[in-house]
């Protein structure tokens, strides 16, 4: 899977560059960032002459002239474009730098490739400082396009694919603008707890957090190994305190030293405790406690029952009345058996809460929030973009640049329902019915967003 085309940037933008910057080292690290390369207006053109370190991962590789040179298409997965490397055979072993996924970290000169390729810039390797080698046998990721259902087998590499890396950068966009907004707009950003007993108002199915089934499972491990103490054991217990509570009654009634009746104090005592563990331990039983035939929650770990949050809402809320303007921004889980793109078990969720403000207002919000990512996106995320219309939905940037440019239309909930009645008479089928009061489902929510 290889990065787009590079095309030549627009005469006004190279007019516009400043050719002779020099190409700038990560800030934690002494190589560059193939995005400042190639993500260039000029492609990277104007760095030529440049000695820089580059490292990465090679996702094509190839040897070319009889074995003379390779050529590598290496990225870092800092853009989706890559960097064409060429390598010489007498600074490395060819065959060691050409298998997909192998990691080379190389020192080199940028230059301008023939005219008619389609890169804007290449790196002419001098030295190979490191390589990471794979076995191109058994590496699972190949340069050929994989469904995501192959990568889910494949967590840990699937990164190195570029649709994966594509979802990371956007994804990293969007939460670094959703922070912006809200803090442009004077927000508070507030934590709230992962670790709930609030259901938030029966917002959805909840996964439960609990220690009983571990501390059952762990107690039935130890009373299999170490049996609880029988009847006859605790009698014999019993006889022994009450053994030795004899003798002291004796030795106290004798008038014995003060060191004799206080060692056999000391016994008795001992006696108690012994028994005490004994009664204890002989009313552990295995499974889940219970109590009045349910569940015992006092035993848990919070004694009482407690959820992974499905909303941060009724928290946030607090703080929106004492400091105005909050949001909170965080994961929240679902535990409905449903397997559609609208169910997830896990998920972040954006929630803001306006204090002194009316539902104009909160709409308001909404719509800007919207229209902020829409913007966002199409400035700092283009190239990412680009790659997901060619390859998964050719309408997407179209989707955005709209949003981002038109007005939201609002309509109440009981014009919502008028317009849908209206379709309904006009030979327009839905699948739930339409009548006032309902929930509008997701197709009655689509026929007006296109209505409008």
């Amino acid at each position: 899977m290889v990065g787009r085309d590079q095309a030549a940037p627009p005469a006004d933008q190279l007019a516009a560059m400043d050719l002779t910057d020099a190409v700038q080292n990560h800030a934690f690290s002494d190589r560059v960032l193939i995005r400042s390369i190639v993500g260039r207006p000029d492609g990277g053109a104007g760095l030529a002459g440049q000695r820089v370190r580059a490292a990465g991962w090679v996702r094509t590789g190839r040897e070319q002239g009889k074995g003379t040179f390779a050529f590598l298409e290496l990225n870092d997965g800092s853009c989706p474009a890559n960097l064409q490397v060429i390598v010489d055979a007498g600074v490395a072993v060819l065959s060691k730098l050409v298998a997909t996924g192998t990691c080379v970290v190389v020192d080199g000169i940028l230059k301008v490739p023939p005219e008619g390729t389609r890169q804007r810039i290449e790196l002419r390797v001098e030295k190979v400082v490191h390589i990471g080698e794979v076995d191109p046998a058994k590496y699972p990721i190949p340069k050929t396009k994989l469904t995501l259902e192959f990568l889910r087998d494949h967590l840990h590499l699937r990164s190195r694919t570029n649709t994966i890396a594509a979802i990371a950068r956007i994804r990293n966009a969007l939460a670094f603008a959703t922070h912006s907004f809200f803090q442009e707009h004077h927000f508070l950003y507030v934590h709230t707890p992962i670790l709930t007993t609030s259901d938030c108002e029966g917002a959805g199915e909840m996964f439960q957090v609990t220690t009983l089934i571990s501390e059952a499972e762990k107690l039935e491990k130890e009373l299999i190994k170490n049996p609880p103490p029988s009847e006859a054991d605790i009698e014999a217990a019993r006889q022994l305190v009450s053994e030795r509570g004899e003798a002291v009654k004796q030795l106290k009634a004798a008038k014995a030293s003060k060191a004799d009746i206080a060692a056999s104090v000391a016994e008795l005592n001992k006696a108690k405790e012994s028994l005490s563990k004994l009664e204890e331990r002989s009313k552990l039983k295995p499974g889940i406690p219970q109590k009045d035939g349910k569940i015992d929650y006092t035993q848990d770990f919070f004694a009482r029952q407690a959820f992974l949050t499905v909303s941060g809402q009724l928290q946030v809320e607090t703080y929106a009345c004492a400091v105005s303007n909050v949001y909170t921004f965080g994961p929240t889980f679902r535990a409905e058996h449903s397997h559609t793109s609208r169910h997830l078990a896990e998920f972040w969720m954006v929630e803001p809460e306006i204090a002194f403000a009316d539902l104009q207002d909160d709409m308001s919000c909404a719509e800007a929030y919207v229209k902020y990512m829409c913007k966002w996106l199409l400035e700092k995320c283009l190239d990412d973009m680009e790659f997901m219309a060619k390859n998964y939905d050719k309408g997407c940037i179209d989707r955005l640049r709209m949003v981002a440019s038109t007005p939201f239309v609002r309509i109440s909930y009981t014009e919502a329902v008028e317009l849908l009645e209206e379709a309904v008479r006009g030979g327009k089928k839905f699948e739930n019915e339409v009548e006032w009061g309902i929930d509008l489902a997701s197709e009655h929510e689509r026929y007006a967003s296109l209505y409008n």
